[in-house]
């Protein structure tokens, strides 16, 4: 009991390190864009399982490098968070984080060069994003964004398809990944400002800062309906159901937000809105 109540604590740590529901979100993106927008053939294809595998891995290895340099800041703004310096010693950290990365960009060599080498670019642009990136204004932001939706895209650079369907939701991804990184500067502002990060909302404003959420979402909502028409034409209802009706409920709550809990309620809510447009993959 001894031995393994230390373990279990280690294993439980580690899971929380990784974000272990998020990855798994990841996996899924992937294999609902391989197995509803291009064949449900591919589901059974051992190369998807190799290309959601080193995904997942090197998104792990994002959160681990993440939380490393991010240790003082997340005392402040999420302090029963945090793991590294606790129950995962900093050089433990970062050699998890150096093991996931090696094994994502090898198993993505293992497809083709060019996985191989999308996943290289990713381990460099997590790693300089977590180093210095996310401290400055938007770029952080949009880095974060662009790699969310490549992890969806990734699925149609391996399977060649030329998907127009793809595309879209991955611009979804993209659009609600980049309204969620700045609503969590938002939610994240005490500690930011203490460390001289230079934050959306640090530069401009928690006012200013929603102005510019409110121009994403309308650029969002104008770039999924252009790209349908011109692309790939879809039921009125289903961007009724999934799209128009929780973007409006996130903009009367962001209306609204003004404490820390609001913004975090909708960082949640974006997560919610996310999963939702995995799942409705399915309808196609």
């Amino acid at each position: 009991m001894a031995t393994g109540r230390p373990f279990r604590t280690f294993l439980e740590s580690l899971l929380k390190l990784t974000r272990f529901g998020n990855l798994v979100i990841i996996g899924l993106a992937q294999y609902c864009t391989a197995g509803f927008l291009i064949a449900t053939t591919t589901l059974n294809d051992g190369s998807l399982f190799i290309l959601a595998t080193s995904t997942v891995l090197i998104a792990a290895a994002g959160y681990i490098i993440n939380d490393y340099y991010d240790v003082k800041i997340d005392y402040i703004n999420k302090p029963s968070r945090v793991v590294i310096g606790k129950s995962i010693t900093r050089r433990y950290a970062i050699l998890f984080h150096v093991v996931l990365s090696s094994a994502g960009v090898l198993l993505g060599l293992l497809l083709s060069w060019k996985i191989g080498a999308v996943n290289l670019v990713t381990v460099f642009l997590l790693w300089f994003y977590s180093n210095n990136l996310k401290r400055l204004p938007f770029i952080g932001n949009f880095v974060v964004a662009f790699l969310t939706g490549l992890a969806i895209f990734i699925v149609d650079l391996y399977y060649h398809t030329g998907s127009a369907l793809i595309i879209i939701y991955a611009s979804f991804a993209f659009f609600m990944t980049l309204v969620r990184e700045i609503i969590k500067d938002m939610e994240d502002l005490k500690g930011d400002v203490t460390f001289g990060c230079k934050t959306l909302p640090i530069m401009l404003g928690l006012r200013r800062t929603k102005f510019v959420i409110y121009l994403i979402l309308f650029l969002f909502s104008a770039t999924v309906v252009i790209l349908n028409y011109f692309y790939q034409v879809l039921p009125l209802q289903y961007y009724v159901i999934f799209l128009f009706v929780p973007l409006l409920w996130l903009l009367y709550r962001l209306i609204r937000a003004d404490t820390i809990r609001d913004f975090a309620r909708l960082s949640a809510f974006c997560k919610v809105i996310m999963l939702m447009g995995i799942l409705s993959m399915s309808l196609h």
